[in-house]
């Protein structure tokens, strides 16, 4: 459908949005420049239009990105996700906070499992928490401990 706007350097200004998931989408922005901006800079007498596409949205829907705030993003989670030419890929969403790692290390008796760690911490940090995984191991040669990092 096409809307009447407000941009500062034309007059008349129309929008052009499409329906999409129960929304309507702004994806064209349009007007006549104004008069006085066309003299002071090419001359009496000239006329034109200004057209702003916003492609910006239709990444959107392709790449079904919630956000239009992630394309001016320098986070890698969001910009690893999309490679040039792969039309399909979609965004995997991310926390809105940055990555923030912590690592624990710990000796472990015959009785610990993996499994039995995650579950604790899951239980005490709930959604918090997006990965627990064992990144090194360590055998005391002299005491025959093991610690797990």
């Amino acid at each position: 459908r096409w809307v009447d706007a407000y941009f500062p350097f034309t007059d008349p200004s129309i929008e052009l949005e499409i329906f999409f998931n129960g929304e309507w989408l702004e994806v064209l922005g349009c007007g006549v420049m104004q008069q006085q901006i066309l003299d002071g800079n090419y001359g009496e007498g000239h006329k034109a239009w200004a057209f702003g596409l916003g492609i910006e949205r239709l990444a959107m829907i392709l790449f079904d990105i919630p956000d239009i705030r992630l394309f001016w993003s320098d986070d890698e989670r969001f910009l690893k996700q999309f490679k040039e030419g792969d039309l399909g890929a979609k965004f995997k969403s991310f926390s809105k906070f940055p990555p923030c790692n912590k690592d624990i290390s710990f000796w472990i008796s015959p009785e610990f499992t993996e499994n039995n760690l995650c579950e604790t911490i899951r239980g005490i940090a709930g959604d918090i928490v997006e990965e627990v995984k064992l990144i090194d191991e360590f055998t005391n040669p002299k005491k025959g401990k093991t610690s797990h990092c």
